[in-house]
């Protein structure tokens, strides 16, 4: 997660990051302090499981915090951007739903997409929708861009202790369209509510990596830059992207070609939020990819 909390290497001296700081320290949770034990029920998509993998007894500084089980996707195109996340809900290693929704709709021009707990994440898309909608009915006007950013920074830190706890990390992507600058703007968090705006192209969840490399080489070196993409363009280069971090990652669902399953995939432009039925994922499946 870029500019987060996660990915601390283990042997540095130095404070590299706050959870570095909070094992050096002997804050960091403890094995079984706050966990229930491996193999209990996770009813989550994308959910962080500090113990999935683990065995009981291994020192709580040799797990990593990270995000798990989900990949959401973001990125500027010619039309404003388009943001998509696979359908895939896990519990531990366990699949349990294929067809979780991880990109919601909070007003007419905003995108969040959620990697983390489905219930905390939800939660907060509720509240987020709830302010925004009491904002624009009481002071007549829609919330300012930096309002909308900073509101969904403060949901997340509000949610911090929980996260220390192993039980309600929510790591999101925020997509919106500035009517007053008539631009698109795209945004990516870390754990604790920390907000960076991306250039091009942001990512979240267990296949990131993947998904990163994917839309960094497109951008640097295909024909076209991101920005540039036609609305067909973008859609192939989301499902591409996806597929490929399903490769690698069985925490991601990907396209399922038997069942028919494809992700869910929105854009957000001056015209408001489009959503692209699964007939025409499909088509475009088709077609471009398979």
């Amino acid at each position: 997660m870029e500019g987060g909390v996660f990915g601390a290497s283990p042997g540095l001296s130095g404070p590299a990051d706050f959870a570095g700081l909070l094992k050096r320290q002997g804050l960091y949770p403890a094995a079984g302090s706050f966990y229930p034990a491996a193999g209990s029920f996770y009813p989550a998509a994308g959910s962080f499981h500090p113990m999935a993998g683990a065995v009981h007894g291994v020192p709580a500084g040799e797990r990593p915090i990270e995000t798990q089980a989900t990949t959401i996707l973001a990125f500027k195109f010619a039309d404003g951007v388009l943001m998509a996340g696979d359908r895939r809900a896990t519990a531990g290693n366990t699949v349990v739903y294929d067809r979780a929704d991880k990109v919601l709709e909070i007003d007419r021009h905003s995108l969040m997409a959620i990697a983390g707990v489905p219930a905390t994440a939800w939660e907060m898309a509720r509240v987020l929708e709830h302010s925004f909608q009491f904002y624009r009915r009481t002071q007549l006007q829609e919330m300012s861009l930096d309002g909308k950013v900073r509101a969904l920074s403060k949901l997340l830190r509000d949610n911090f202790g929980f996260v220390m706890q192993g039980v309600g990390i929510v790591v999101p992507i925020f997509a919106t369209y500035d009517t007053a600058a008539a631009a698109a703007r795209l945004y990516f968090y870390d754990a604790m509510g920390a907000q960076f705006e991306a250039a091009d192209y942001a990512v979240s969840g267990s296949g990131s990596p993947a998904v990163r490399s994917i839309l960094y080489y497109a951008n640097t070196w295909d024909a076209k830059m991101l920005k540039d993409l036609k609305r067909e363009e973008a859609v192939v280069l989301a499902l591409r992207a996806l597929d490929t971090a399903a490769e690698t990652d069985t925490a991601t669902g990907g396209v399922d070609r038997r069942g028919r399953v494809y992700p869910i995939v929105k854009i957000v432009s001056g015209e408001g939020i489009s959503t692209l039925s699964d007939e025409d994922l499909a088509t475009t499946f088709q077609r471009e990819v398979r």
